[in-house]
């Protein structure tokens, strides 16, 4: 029997009798989706699914006061990752589900697999609607998993998989992925919206239910987005993107929502021949490799997080011979780009608006912390005048749009840690306000505005 299905909007979630081209509530074009109207399982598989109690009935929720709950149960649990950790917030909670979206090939079945193999405590199934149970065996060899407590399912019907589990017992489900799964009773094919939606929907009631940690593989669209409906990432408690470009050895794992802790950190790994190798000094690596007295480039120190880091932004300013300068930035967000560029041209005095400027952040890092404003500035004025910006000197501070200098947090990480790498000194705003400790051997050179950093920075 064909399930009743209705049609609603993916961008406000209006609901619709039948398909149209545009949605009357939000005015968006092609945004409209079928999904079933209602969803039960089969009543042979209810029971082992865990969704109804063995009398066939739903179990009812009555209110709890919240000063009476017990929130002893809610526990972390180390995935084997401290980056990974640092990003979930201090590991990995007990009934949580968590999606983890990045472009094919950038290490998300890699890093899944690896937690397997770390989590040794805990008993894993590992779900896969894409591979075999045999070619999930080579790639385990090949990165190095071994031991018990891991069990392979190649499956991707939800019911089945509901059912596997409440025969196991697992301690953590991996999904890989969830655009593989779809239900029987639904007559959209595999990865459409409704079947994405309803397999999720299936998955968040068991782990909330019985208290096994979800992991839900995701692949993104060409727009760098989870595929499948927005709702997808509202009823996760954990979303986690991968990001870094294939070419390159690092990724930069971020969390993009975070219901168990902040969406502020990240996690640096290193691809190699073996898996995934985390990287515990980020400032190290995204400082390798750095031209010694070569102009436009400067270091910065940014707050990601808890975490300060080094960063080395890259500039490249010529003189246009189009009758529109053209402008490319990489890491730093592009309008705040352009206002750095305008600002340099009206209140440094260096003449780029004429000129075509590219900006880059090396190590395929993107920065929105303001303190890295002067550190922008600097480049593209080093590139401007072919000066080296001094080797020994690294800065922050944001810039105004009168070209001063003005405070930013945190001061006394980014002492620290441009002390740490090596720097002597440090080029930071004038008022700067707080209690902070200056770190032996850092010389602190405090300007107001952009021409006095320009004058001071430059060789």
């Amino acid at each position: 029997m064909k399930t009743k299905t209705v049609f609603y909007c993916t961008d406000c979630g209006n609901e619709y009798p039948k398909w149209s081209g545009q949605c009357a509530a939000c005015n968006a074009w092609n945004t409209i989706v079928e999904q079933p109207a209602s969803f039960k399982l089969p009543a042979s598989k209810a029971g082992k699914a865990g969704s109804k109690s063995s009398k066939g009935t739903v179990p009812r929720s009555t209110p709890q006061e919240l000063c009476g709950l017990d929130v002893s149960g809610e526990m972390r649990f180390s995935t084997g990752f401290t980056e990974l950790d640092r990003v979930l917030g201090g590991g990995a909670v007990t009934g949580s589900l968590v999606l983890v979206g990045g472009s094919p090939g950038i290490g998300k079945s890699t890093l899944l697999l690896q937690i397997s193999g770390l989590a040794k405590s805990l008993k894993t199934l590992y779900v896969s609607g894409e591979e075999s149970e045999k070619q999930i065996k080579m790639r385990a060899e090949r990165l190095g998993v071994k031991g018990g407590g891991i069990f392979v399912l190649a499956e991707t019907e939800i019911s089945e998989i509901l059912s596997a589990t409440e025969e196991l017992g697992p301690d953590i489900i991996i999904i890989d992925s969830i655009q593989t799964l779809y239900n029987p009773e639904m007559t959209t094919a595999p990865g459409s919206v409704g079947q994405v939606k309803d397999c999720t929907m299936s998955l968040l009631r068991l782990s909330k239910d019985t208290g096994v940690t979800v992991f839900l593989v995701g692949h993104v669209n060409k727009e760098g987005a989870i595929a499948g409906p927005k709702v997808l990432e509202h009823m996760v408690d954990c979303v986690l993107y991968f990001e870094g470009e294939r070419s390159m050895n690092y990724r930069i794992l971020r969390a993009a929502k975070n219901r168990y802790g902040s969406t502020n950190e990240i996690g640096v790994f290193e691809m190699q021949d073996t898996g995934l190798a985390q990287v515990l000094n980020p400032s190290e690596m995204l400082l390798s490799g750095r031209p010694p007295g070569t102009p436009g480039t400067c270091v910065t120190c940014v707050i990601e997080g808890t975490r300060p880091i080094l960063a080395e932004i890259q500039a490249l300013v010529t003189p246009s011979s189009a009758n529109m300068p053209r402008r490319n930035a990489n890491g730093v967000e592009y309008n705040r780009a352009m206002m750095l560029l305008a600002v340099l041209q009206q209140r440094g005095g260096l003449r780029v608006g004429g000129c075509d400027a590219y900006i880059n952040v090396i190590g395929g890092l993107s920065i929105d912390d303001p303190g890295a404003d002067i550190a922008t500035i600097l480049a593209l004025a080093s590139a401007y005048k072919d000066k080296p910006v001094r080797a020994e000197l690294a800065v922050f501070g944001e810039i105004g749009l009168t070209g001063e200098l003005r405070q930013v947090s945190q001061i006394g990480l980014r002492l620290s840690e441009i002390a740490r790498m090596g720097f002597t000194a440090c080029l930071m705003p004038q008022k700067a306000k707080g209690k902070f400790q200056v770190p032996s051997g850092l010389e602190l050179i405090h300007v107001k505005n952009i021409s006095q950093a320009i004058d001071l920075a430059l060789v």
